[in-house]
């Protein structure tokens, strides 16, 4: 439970905490995604796309129905906590904080590539500086420009939609499903992927500052998920339609590269634009995710218990705000994450099996375990087959915040007796 004085707002409708998802999910990873996965899984990277939207639907199912049990900040922190014994959810808030701080410093250097490539540097701390700001200012203000970011990246998606598919260069028969990257491929595909979709997990972590949480939430996340599988799933039939697995998996900028090779290269800054909207919209709501379990780990005493504080005027964890948004300004100034970033995918994985793990444990007369029981199976699963470097980084980092994790209960048991 919070203490007194530090509770949030609860502003956001059903409206909004769609938009908060969609600003996460609709984001670079579209724009970047696929040509990896396409490298990994070849013709079977729309079997990949359908077994990560399967994974991230179970994840999304038992996110949702804990949320409604915990309407609390902090996400699968607060629901490893509560249902399986505090050093899951610890492990949980670790791996999300650790994962997503980095992929915050990349999707701040994306932008700053896309806008400005010879000061990419200056640009993602300026990009930084400028969210922490937005998000300092209230929930609010924050879903007002993710809803105008949400729009931009909307139009730019369909518009690369209708140019592939209305294109004479469209070929059905590039779209021919087979395993030519075998399964190992395919699995590999589905877990690049199933990063993309990760960002309805920023609903369940806003979960304190939502109305009705046990009703809005449900609703939210399920909306949010459907409407980023029916995009990526366009999207990815379009592009393939025209450049095929070989051309797509060779494609150095995939949303772009399509729109050319389908005649209109004209439309290829429009699209590079729409991803430097898209990597803003992902920072935005990272942050806003980050942020919040920093606060519930804080409260916690896992992390500086000064970071628990909620402004007095406008209702957010400022204090958490400005320190995430300060790490991730030093990190996108000084350190090159943009391809080191693969534990961030292991990180998420791992957040979501203990998501899975906690649901599991919820009143089998009234929740399945068939869902959470996939959900579990599939995050596993997919986190051991991203690229060897990822998972080894990614265990290391999951050991380390487990030792730490044992290293201060230890102290904090001698400090007792």
């Amino acid at each position: 439970m919070a203490p007194a004085g530090s509770e949030l707002r609860r502003t956001l409708g059903v409206g909004d905490a769609v938009i908060v998802g969609l600003g996460s999910m609709l984001g670079a990873g579209i724009f970047m995604a696929l040509a990896p996965a396409a490298r990994a899984a070849g013709s079977g990277l729309l079997l990949g796309l359908a077994l990560a939207a399967l994974v991230a639907f179970c994840n999304a199912t038992s996110s949702a129905r804990l949320a409604a049990r915990c309407p609390a900040s902090g996400g699968t922190y607060v629901y490893g906590r509560e249902r399986l014994g505090e050093f899951w959810g610890y492990l949980a808030g670790w791996s999300f904080i650790v994962g997503k701080t980095a992929s915050c410093a990349a999707m701040a250097l994306t932008v700053g590539t896309y806008v400005w490539p010879e000061q990419a540097r200056m640009v993602a701390i300026a990009s930084v500086v400028a969210l922490t700001a937005v998000n300092y200012a209230g929930i609010q203000k924050s879903a007002w420009l993710t809803r105008a970011i949400v729009a931009v990246v909307l139009v730019v998606l369909a518009s690369v939609v209708a140019v592939c598919l209305g294109s004479g260069r469209s070929d059905a028969g590039r779209l021919d499903i087979g395993v030519s990257g075998g399964t190992g491929g395919i699995l590999q595909a589905a877990g690049l992927l199933f990063f993309a979709f990760a960002g309805y997990a920023r609903i369940a972590t806003l979960a304190e500052e939502v109305r009705d949480p046990e009703r809005t939430i449900p609703r939210a996340i399920p909306l949010a998920l459907g409407i980023t599988l029916a995009a990526y799933g366009c999207v990815a039939v379009a592009v393939l339609s025209v450049l095929g697995p070989g051309g797509l998996g060779r494609a150095t900028a995939p949303l772009a590269d399509a729109v050319r090779a389908a005649g209109l290269p004209g439309l290829a800054p429009v699209v590079r634009g729409g991803a430097a909207v898209a990597a803003l919209g992902s920072l935005l709501a990272l942050i806003l995710g980050v942020s919040r379990t920093t606060l519930a780990m804080a409260r916690d005493r896992h992390l500086p218990g000064a970071l628990a504080a909620v402004h007095p005027r406008f209702q957010v964890p400022h204090r958490a705000e400005l320190a995430v948004g300060a790490v991730v300004a030093v990190l996108a100034a000084t350190v090159d994450v943009r391809g080191a970033i693969g534990f961030s995918s292991f990180g998420v994985l791992t957040y979501y099996a203990v998501a899975n793990a906690s649901a599991w444990t919820l009143d089998p007369a009234r929740v399945s375990r068939v869902v959470p029981a996939l959900g579990l199976t599939g995050c596993l699963v997919l986190a051991f087959s991203l690229p060897v470097g990822s998972v080894i980084v990614g265990v290391g980092v999951v050991a380390m915040g487990a030792v730490a994790y044992v290293g201060v209960r230890g102290r904090e048991g001698g400090l007792s007796r």
